[in-house]
């Protein structure tokens, strides 16, 4: 790459605001994706932690949209020319929840982009804040980890090997992701990036064993754990994508809590951590 983060100066700073009225119909087709066929969802009602990210979506015309589905850069986003681009972790801490059918308000900025050399090849890190808004009251402060690299080496197809024993006390879920699942999180979310849904393009063009698990699908797996097994609102989340998960085989998620403070993980069919998280949660 030619460019340097100088280059990319005039995006630090850079905002942009979005207005949703947070209607019902995605929490309620986010919950039959989730199969929670328990929560009531109607006007008024608390969105669960996470679930402001089936909302605010970005709507790229179709013929803004690169050919691996991402909405072209240089709008928002910095140019960066490295071709792959994940959402790799973020860190948020909840005030109050939105409520569904109120408007609400997301604003982003640009805080930071940074360059480094890892194994893979040259990155390239964009720090975005979110801030979200209803009745003019801060709800949630998200702080986004977006990551581009260069193409890198095909990825191995992993071995089923296992996981270790839970520890006592926590508890655990096992996940078999198949492409529906995979879809219905794509729709979700307006995300048309290709790796996810079209195996041809992932495991041809990519370089990857089978499609690929959505990274805030597996935050949201894990947040959904927590809210299964812990009725205490959660103050704050942070997670970390560390490895791919794939649709070749289940993956477990594991969820510990001790005195408020939550540990979570995504484990892979090998055994390897694909993803680490964290939750604070409120007082009894």
């Amino acid at each position: 790459m030619t460019e340097t983060t100088t280059d990319f100066a005039a995006w630090i700073g850079r905002r942009e605001s979005t207005d949703d009225d947070l209607g019902v119909v995605p929490a309620l087709a986010a919950a039959a994706t989730l199969d929670d066929t328990t929560t009531r969802f109607d006007k008024g009602s608390a969105l669960p932690p996470l679930w402001h990210w089936f909302y605010f979506l970005a709507r790229a015309p179709q013929a803004q949209l690169d050919v691996d589905g991402h909405p072209q850069r240089g709008g928002f986003m910095p140019p960066i020319p490295y071709p792959r681009r994940m959402f790799a972790g973020a860190r948020m801490r909840f005030h109050r929840p939105l409520l569904i059918g109120q408007p609400a308000r997301r604003e982003a900025v640009i805080r930071d982009i940074r360059q480094k050399s890892g194994r893979s090849g040259s990155l390239a890190f964009v720090s975005v804040l979110c801030s979200y808004y209803q009745d003019g009251v801060l709800c949630i402060e998200e702080e986004q980890d977006i990551v581009y690299r260069e193409p890198g080496a095909a990825v191995a197809r992993p071995e089923v090997i296992g996981w270790p024993a839970v520890e006592e006390g926590a508890c655990a879920r096992v996940v078999t992701p198949d492409p529906k699942l995979l879809f219905r999180f794509s729709a979700l979310t307006f995300n048309a990036h290709r790796i996810h849904y079209d195996r041809p393009y992932a495991t041809k063009e990519e370089g990857y064993p089978g499609l690929v698990v959505h990274g805030p699908l597996t935050a949201v797996l894990l947040m959904d754990l927590l809210r299964r097994h812990e009725p205490r609102a959660v103050r704050a989340f942070s997670f970390k994508g560390l490895a791919p998960l794939f649709d070749l085989a289940p993956f477990r998620l594991v969820c510990s809590i001790r005195d408020g403070q939550v540990s979570l993980a995504a484990h892979a069919p090998d055994g390897v951590t694909a993803m680490s998280a964290s939750a604070e949660l409120a007082p009894n």
